[in-house]
C-alpha cells in the first residue's frame, strides 16, 4: 500500500467507523455467535499474495462484526464502561503514526514530557494530594499503564522491595541479610477487602506472596472499615506473618463501595514511618473519574497518608482503551524496584538523571504514546465537558433507582445508585425465592439481547448490577430498561402464582403442568443467556 492508497483506504475506514457509531444503537448489544464461529469463515492459512484492501474492509462487516459485543451501545449496562470518543480515536491515529517503543526520554522526548505534564493536570483535576504531583515535596508523580491490574502488580513489587529493605536495614550486607530477606519473603502478606478486585489476589500469586482478605459487611455498605483492618492485622501478627501491602478501593466492582479511607489511615498510623509500614494503594479504576465532580473531591483528603493511586480514564472518561493512570507519592520506590540499566539503554540524558525514563516505572520495557490521547481528550472536552458527561451517567442511575423504588412490590434496592451503578434484587417471601427470581430475571433479560447486564453474589445474595456510564445511554433507554424489568418480573411472579394456585384436582394438574412449563421456560432462557453472554 503506497501513500495514495493509504489516503483512500484510511478515509473509507473513517467513514466506516463513523457509520458504526451512528448505527451501534440498532445492533444487538451482545454477540450471539457460537464458540468457534470464525474459523470456518476464514482460510486455513494466511494468503501468499496481497489481497485488495477493499476485500479486507468488507470482511470487517461480514465476518468480524457479528462477533463483536458493542461496549458503546446504549444497551450495554454491564461491568463498567469502556469508553471511547472521536477526539480519542483521532489521537490514537496520531499515536500510531508516531509508532515507537518510547522507553527512554531520548526515544521521543514529547512522549515522556507530555505524560508528566498531562498526569499533573489530571491529578490536580481529581484533587489528589500534592504528594502525587511530579514536582511535589515527596518526589512523586504519575505514569500511564495499560490496566489497573498492571498498576496493582507494579506497585506491589515496589511495596515488597520497600518493606524488605526496611526490615533488613539493620543488618550488614552478606549472608545473614540474605537469609533474613528470604525468611521474610516467605511470610509476606498482601491484603485486600472481600470487595477488592481479584487483581490484587492475582498480583500476589504472580509475586509468590500470601493473600489475605479483610471481611466487609452489608451494614457498612460493603466498604472496608478501619477496625476490621486492625483486627486482621492483629490476627496476622499472631501467626508471625508480615503484612506489607493493602489495596483499598474507591468504587468496588460489585457495588461501587468506597472504603473508609480515614479509618484505614488511623488503623495503620502506628506502623507509619516504621520498618513495618504497610503500603496502601487506592484502586479507583472505574469510579476515579467521578472525582472530577466537586462533591466527590473530599474523598481524596485521607490519601495524603497513602502510597499510590490508580484510575482508568479508558473506563468512564472518554479515553479509548488502554489508558490507566497511576500516581505514587515517591517515585524512588518504583525506580529502586524496577530500574534496569544495561549498556544499550544508556545515554547522556538518562545517565545524568536529567530526565524521566518511564521504563523504570513499569514492568515492560516498551510503552505506547498513551498520553497523547489523554491530552487530546482533556483539551477537546475541557474539565467542564468531562464533568457534564460524568454527571449525566450519575443522574441516569439515580433516575432508574427512583423508578425501581416506586415498585416495592417487585423490587428491592440492594445498594443505591453511586457513581452511576446500582444493584437490585426482586421482592420475595424469603432469601431463596428472592435469589431464584432475581437470577431468572437476569438470565431472561440478557437472553433477549436488548440489554446486557451483569450480576454479583455477595454473602449468598444474588443481585443484578446496572451501570449507566456509557456515553450513548439516554433517559429513553433507562425508561425502556425499567419497563423490561417490570414486565419480566410480573411474568415471573405470575407464572409462579399460576403454578401454585389451589383448586380441584384438574386445576392442580394444570398447576403442575404450568409449573413445569414455567421452570422449562426459565431453564431455556438461562441456557440461552449462558451460551450468548459471558458473566
Amino acid at each position: 500500500m503506497d501513500v495514495n492508497e493509504f489516503r483512500q483506504a484510511a478515509k473509507q475506514a473513517v467513514d466506516q467507523i463513523a457509520d458504526y457509531h451512528e448505527s451501534v444503537s440498532s445492533r444487538p448489544v451482545v454477540s450471539n455467535v457460537q464458540p468457534g464461529y470464525l474459523r470456518p469463515l476464514l482460510p486455513a492459512e494466511a494468503p501468499l499474495d496481497p489481497e485488495p484492501f477493499a476485500d479486507i474492509a468488507a470482511d470487517i462487516e461480514s465476518k468480524i462484526m457479528p462477533g463483536i459485543t458493542h461496549w458503546s451501545s446504549p444497551g450495554f449496562m454491564a461491568f463498567f464502561p469502556c469508553s471511547s470518543s472521536y477526539p480519542a480515536a483521532i489521537a490514537e491515529m496520531w499515536s500510531n503514526a508516531f509508532n515507537g517503543a518510547h522507553f527512554n526520554w531520548i526515544c521521543s522526548p514529547a512522549a515522556t514530557e507530555l505524560e508528566t505534564v498531562t498526569l499533573d493536570w489530571l491529578a490536580q483535576a481529581l484533587a489528589l494530594p500534592s504528594c502525587f504531583l511530579s514536582g511535589g515535596e515527596t518526589h512523586g508523580g504519575g505514569v500511564i499503564h495499560g490496566s489497573a491490574s498492571e498498576a496493582i502488580l507494579t506497585v506491589m513489587v515496589a511495596a515488597r522491595d520497600k518493606y524488605l529493605a526496611a526490615r533488613t536495614a539493620h543488618l550488614p550486607d552478606g549472608e545473614e541479610k540474605e537469609e533474613e530477606t528470604w525468611r521474610l519473603r516467605s511470610r509476606l502478606v498482601a491484603l485486600g477487602s472481600a470487595g477488592a478486585h481479584s487483581s490484587t489476589k492475582k498480583a500476589a500469586q504472580v509475586l509468590g506472596v500470601r493473600f489475605a482478605t479483610v471481611p466487609v459487611d452489608e451494614e457498612h455498605g460493603f466498604a472496608l472499615q478501619g477496625p476490621a483492618l486492625a483486627h486482621s492485622l492483629d490476627e496476622l501478627a499472631a501467626k508471625g506473618l508480615e503484612p506489607f501491602y493493602l489495596t483499598t478501593t474507591l468504587g468496588t466492582t460489585d457495588v461501587c463501595a468506597v472504603d473508609d479511607f480515614a479509618g484505614i489511615a488511623t488503623a495503620l498510623a502506628p506502623r507509619a514511618g516504621t520498618a513495618a509500614e504497610v503500603w496502601v494503594h487506592v484502586d479507583a479504576a472505574y469510579a476515579g473519574s467521578a472525582l472530577l465532580l466537586e462533591e466527590n473531591k473530599p474523598l481524596t483528603q485521607p490519601m495524603a497518608e497513602f502510597h499510590s493511586f490508580n484510575f482508568n480514564p479508558h473506563k468512564w472518561m472518554l479515553t479509548t482503551f488502554d489508558c490507566s493512570a497511576v500516581w505514587v507519592r515517591s517515585r524512588a520506590h518504583l525506580i529502586s524496584a524496577l530500574s534496569i540499566k544495561p549498556p544499550y539503554l544508556r545515554n547522556q540524558f538518562s545517565d545524568g538523571d536529567l530526565v524521566t525514563d518511564y521504563r523504570d516505572w513499569q514492568i515492560p520495557l516498551g510503552r505506547r504514546f498513551r498520553s497523547l490521547k489523554l491530552w487530546v481528550v482533556l483539551r477537546s472536552y475541557g474539565l467542564r465537558g468531562l464533568q457534564a458527561h460524568i454527571r449525566k451517567g450519575v443522574g441516569l442511575c439515580e433516575s432508574l433507582e427512583t423508578k425501581l423504588r416506586q415498585r416495592p412490590d417487585l423490587f428491592t434496592i440492594y445498594t443505591p445508585a453511586r457513581f452511576a451503578l446500582l444493584t437490585v434484587r426482586l421482592a420475595g417471601d424469603d432469601a431463596e425465592q428472592v435469589n431464584r427470581r432475581t437470577e431468572a430475571l437476569y438470565e431472561q433479560i440478557n437472553a433477549a439481547g436488548q440489554f446486557y447486564l451483569t450480576s454479583t453474589v455477595i454473602n449468598g445474595k444474588f443481585a443484578i448490577r446496572v451501570c449507566t456510564g456509557v456515553a450513548t445511554v439516554q433517559q429513553e433507554h433507562i425508561q425502556k430498561l425499567f419497563e423490561v424489568l417490570v414486565e419480566g418480573t410480573e411474568k415471573l411472579i405470575g407464572a409462579e402464582r399460576s403454578a401454585q394456585s389451589p383448586g380441584k384436582d384438574s386445576m392442580k394438574m394444570n398447576g403442575v403442568k404450568a409449573n413445569g412449563e414455567a421452570r422449562d421456560s426459565l431453564e431455556t432462557a438461562g441456557k440461552a443467556s449462558r451460551n450468548g453472554v459471558a458473566r
